[in-house]
């Protein structure tokens, strides 16, 4: 229980961040992503601040033997770069692009009451199960 109640803390805190620093809004992001028109360069800080945190986060967590209410750390498995990650990663950076949503920001957005969100949460959801019936399928 207690994990629970601490899972729904850090996702209310990591959905603060997210409208705090307008990644929940699509218009924030497409600017961001329009180098040649409209450029919004101020996200690069909420990058740079999300990636310092956790570069020095995991360095010090890591020392540990294990998490706080876990017996185990669960990293991956791997560290090879291969074509289904390349893939994926194109994927997701195409599709966040298109729409301005990934799949935080669209979680958090939905709390906003609007359409749009909603939609890109099915579309999304529908990306999760196809992935499902390609590769777990085959594995």
């Amino acid at each position: 229980m207690r994990q629970n109640i601490l899972a729904l803390i850090a996702g209310l805190l990591f959905g603060l961040g997210l409208c705090v620093s307008e990644m929940a809004s699509p218009a924030k992001v497409l600017n961001f992503l329009d180098v040649a028109g409209n450029w919004d360069p101020s996200l690069l800080l909420v990058m740079g601040g999300a990636l310092t945190v956790t570069m020095l986060a995991f360095r010090l967590i890591l020392k540990r033997q294990a998490p706080l209410f876990s017996s185990e750390f669960k990293l991956p498995d791997s560290s090879i770069v291969d074509s289904r990650l390349l893939l994926g990663a194109t994927l997701f950076g195409v599709g966040w692009g298109m729409i301005g949503y990934c799949p935080g920001p669209v979680i958090t957005a939905l709390g906003f009451g609007l359409i749009y969100p909603a939609i890109a949460f099915v579309a999304m959801i529908a990306g999760f199960m196809t992935h499902r019936l390609i590769f777990e399928r085959h594995s």
